[in-house]
């Protein structure tokens, strides 16, 4: 008997060990270049201190240059008129070098730390390729600009992304204490911006389609997003692909059962209550439902978890088949997942 459990023991290392090393992707991705298009370089580049009909004139360039974003930029992000050029020729100046809410230094500080982005060009790059082995997506152009502390990512209506450089210039930069709490601190990172955008891609490109409204539902919607993300970037920590620290990951490690056998004791997988599912998936300081020591979203960390046990336990189910698959209850059945 002895000898035969160690057989079974060793197979199961050995399948384990196999499902670890299992390759979604072909060793020869295809080539994907991405464009990052620059106009917080376009905007900090504009000389202020110039006559109002130079700026004038450098703003109408401004429109023609960008065509697609200036107006975009003008109304969601300053706030104003599209047409009302001379009113923007003099909120710009204030814009760019305002003390009162520290815009002249972050401005200085988005102008020295996105001089060179190679690294991100090169990731996501990288991570498109990655993706497009799945989907034929077509690659949206990526646009950085100045956000005032107003946004991070936005989407256009053409699918194109735009990055909010100012609210990525690193943890703990010190106006960042004016504008959001601590908890939100962890992925204000230059660092952070391949994986936001890929994530917030999928997101949009992968829209949630159960018909139930369950937090199961949720959680395996966003696992499987997480999941995805996490294979597109193989050398990424997963803490970091979740927008953890690495002691907030280790504290979900250590209380995995306890998380999810209190979740089973309060039934709260099937339940539908918007408080519930706002604290099990919005981000904040905790989830409230569980403990004030966890971290926020644990939801999605325990969707994340179940997925990657289905992938284990299914090595025929393909990224697109995970997709593409809306029954939640399926996936969490056949993933045989006990923490």
């Amino acid at each position: 008997m002895k000898k035969v459990h160690y057989i079974l023991l060793l197979v199961s290392m050995i399948f384990c060990s196999c499902q670890n090393e299992r390759s979604y992707f072909p060793k020869n991705l295809p080539s994907t270049k991405v464009t990052i298009i620059r106009f917080d370089q376009a905007v900090l580049e504009l000389n202020t201190a110039k006559d109002s009909t130079t700026l004038h004139r450098s703003v109408e360039e401004l429109y023609d240059s960008f065509p697609d974003f200036m107006p975009f930029w003008v109304e969601e992000i300053l706030g104003l008129s599209v047409a009302d050029t001379s009113y923007l020729c003099e909120v710009i100046p204030q814009f760019l070098h305002d003390t009162t809410y520290g815009f002249e230094a972050t401005n200085a500080k988005c102008a020295e730390l996105f001089a060179d982005i190679n690294d991100l060009e090169q990731e996501l790059n990288e991570a498109f390729s990655r993706l497009r082995t799945i989907y034929d997506y077509e690659i949206p152009q990526i646009y950085f600009f100045i956000s005032g502390f107003n946004r991070s990512l936005s989407g256009l209506y053409n699918g194109d992304i735009a990055v909010g450089v100012d609210m990525y210039l690193g943890s703990n930069y010190e106006y960042y204490n004016r504008v959001v709490y601590d908890y939100q601190k962890q992925t204000m990172r230059k660092e952070c911006i391949p994986v936001d955008v890929i994530s917030y891609f999928l997101f949009t490109k992968t829209p949630f389609n159960s018909t139930k409204s369950r937090l199961l539902e949720n959680m395996i919607y966003r696992g499987k997003i997480m999941f995805v993300v996490s294979l597109l970037f193989p050398k990424e920590t997963p803490w970091e692909v979740a927008g953890y620290t690495k002691e907030q990951w280790d504290w979900c490690l250590r209380n995995e059962r306890a998380i999810w056998e209190l979740m089973m004791d309060k039934k709260d997988l099937y339940k539908t209550d918007p408080l519930v599912l706002t604290s099990y998936l919005n981000d904040g300081p905790f989830t409230s439902e569980i403990s004030q020591q966890s971290p926020g979203r644990l939801g999605m960390w325990i969707g994340w978890r179940i997925v990657e046990s289905y992938m284990n336990h299914h090595p025929e189910i393909s990224i697109r088949q995970l997709l593409e698959t809306s029954d939640a209850q399926l996936i969490l059945e056949q993933s045989y997942y006990k923490p």
